[in-house]
Parts: C-alpha cells; structure tokens; sequence
C-alpha cells in the first residue's frame, strides 16, 4: 500500500486526473441499465466525464428513451456511483437528451452482449 500511495504522490495532476478517470468509468461499468442487462458505459449513456483539479466530477448522461421509467431516479444512481470512488471530492450528473441515445452509441463490447453483431 505505501508504495502506490508515494507513487500517487510522485504524479502529475494529469496523471492523477487520468487515473482517477480510469477508476470512475470502471465504478460506471458497474451500474447496469434496469432494462437493457448492458453496463450504462459500453451501453453509451455516459456521454462525458470531467474532472476538475479539484476533484469534482461533472458527468452528462442520457437514458434510451425520454420517457424511460428510471428517469427521475437513475442519474442520483450515477452520482452515488461516481461519488464512492476514492480520491472524487463530489459529482454532478446532468441529464440530457441532446443528442438522443441511439444504437449506435454502444460499444462493441456491448453489441456482442446483445447479439448484434
């Protein structure tokens, strides 16, 4: 543990950014859309992530579908999910629907998953 911890020490800001994005997009593939049985990252919900040099997390997602049944709830889910990863100070989950979700926005990994490939 000492050594990943003077390690950490020894990175650069952008390293750490980079690190800690890293760390925040695996806690996202952890998050599976209530509908879909695909992770909301390779699914394509998760349209940015950005950290500042303070460690808040600003994250734009979307769902399928405006009118879809979670929408009120899942991003506090996202946010909770971003927010348990170590070295995030807060997050922000901003919802949008510009542009829409489509198929196309999924990953190969995910494709697969569905059998669309």
């Amino acid at each position: 543990m000492t050594n990943s911890i003077i390690e950490y020490a020894d990175m650069s800001l952008e390293e750490r950014i980079k690190d800690l994005k890293e760390r925040i997009v695996a806690s996202l593939k952890e998050v599976y859309d209530p509908e879909i049985p695909v992770n909301i990252y390779d699914l394509g919900l998760i349209y940015t992530v950005d950290i500042n040099d303070e460690y808040f997390v600003d994250v734009a997602m979307t769902l399928t579908a405006p009118g879809c049944p979670v929408a009120d709830s899942f991003p506090g889910i996202v946010e909770n999910a971003v927010r348990g990863v170590v070295g995030v100070s807060d997050a922000k989950v901003e919802l949008t629907f510009d542009p829409p979700w489509t198929m196309e926005l999924m990953s190969e990994e995910a494709r697969l998953e569905l059998g669309m490939m």
